[in-house]
């Protein structure tokens, strides 16, 4: 089956209200971007021996996906309802979800995931299917999600980004700065620092650890990281907090107030594997705005990497 048109924004459906949140959000960014909406469900059919009570497997299989037909285009309805002129293409595909998602990344321009679900997409980013589309998905992941589960998602606040100095960071970063300006909104660059660890590693001397010196660093070092950022996208406000502590803690802090969270799939020091264990899931499953997963950009020889 086809994959989405080039740029286009996927939203995986499966019939909850959260997939339906997730639609709602996936449309709004498209509508802002001025690029197509792709509404994608996936159905499996058990492979294991039908009981002789059952009707045939290609009747269970028709029913699969006449059942994935309607909840489209109740999806569909409803994002047309906001948004009459978007451009929405629908897919209903028999595959596995993470498979099928990873090939729709690979020509879309963002995934988008509810955080909880009732079939394929039930609870995409806690277990084996996030570190599955960190690892090997081709866009941004975006998991939409309010201030208590199936609640609206906020409306306002500022866009927050979590920032290590990373190649993948940087790539967060840029994300972060476009989704601020297609939403009119300020964003805050969050780094954070421990005296006992750095970049990830043990420090080697505790003792003679200063902490002033520390915070003076990363003050200079995420400064200039945003630099570049900021003259790209000289009409979005920035907020840069430098802070002693725990990623997670501090994002889920700012994320009380926030309308988007974005970070890396993988960094260095405070943000490294964000995806891949507990840290992920804290913040995926308690987060009270939507989050985005960022992939770091492949550099090209006419770019030169991932910086404006």
């Amino acid at each position: 089956m086809p994959v989405a048109t080039d740029g286009t924004i996927v939203a995986g459906i499966d019939g909850s209200r959260s997939a339906r949140t997730a639609a709602s959000w996936a449309a709004d960014d498209a509508s802002r971007r001025g690029v197509p909406l792709r509404l994608v469900h996936v159905y499996r059919v058990p492979v294991a021996k039908m009981p002789g009570i059952l009707p045939p497997e290609e009747t269970i299989r028709a029913g699969f996906a006449h059942q994935g037909q309607e909840w489209i285009a109740r999806a569909r309805d409803g994002v047309l309802s906001r948004f009459p002129k978007l451009v929405v293409e629908t897919a209903v595909r028999e595959w596995s979800a993470v498979p099928a998602l990873i090939q729709e990344s690979t020509t879309a321009a963002i995934v988008v995931l509810g955080s909880r679900g009732l079939g394929g997409f039930t609870g995409p980013l806690i277990g084996s299917t996030a570190v599955s589309l960190a690892r090997h998905g081709h866009c941004p992941i975006v998991v939409a999600r309010g201030r208590r589960p199936d609640g609206p998602l906020p409306d306002e606040g500022r866009i927050v980004v979590g920032t290590d100095g990373s190649p993948t960071s940087e790539a967060a970063l840029g994300f972060g700065f476009d989704e601020a300006r297609l939403r009119d909104s300020g964003l805050t660059v969050v780094r954070t620092w421990s005296e006992v660890l750095d970049h990830g590693a043990l420090r080697p001397h505790l003792l003679d650890v200063d902490a002033v010196e520390i915070e003076a660093d990363e003050w200079k070092s995420v400064e200039e990281q945003v630099a570049p950022w900021q003259d790209k996208y000289p009409d979005v406000p920035v907020e840069v907090v430098v802070r002693r502590g725990r990623p997670i803690r501090t994002l889920l802090e700012f994320g009380t107030r926030a309308r988007l969270v974005v970070v890396g799939c993988r960094g260095r020091g405070g943000f490294e594997g964000m995806l891949l264990g507990s840290t992920s899931q804290a913040l995926v499953a308690h987060s009270e705005c939507p989050v985005a997963v960022i992939r770091p950009a492949v550099p090209s020889e006419a770019d030169g990497g991932t910086r404006p």
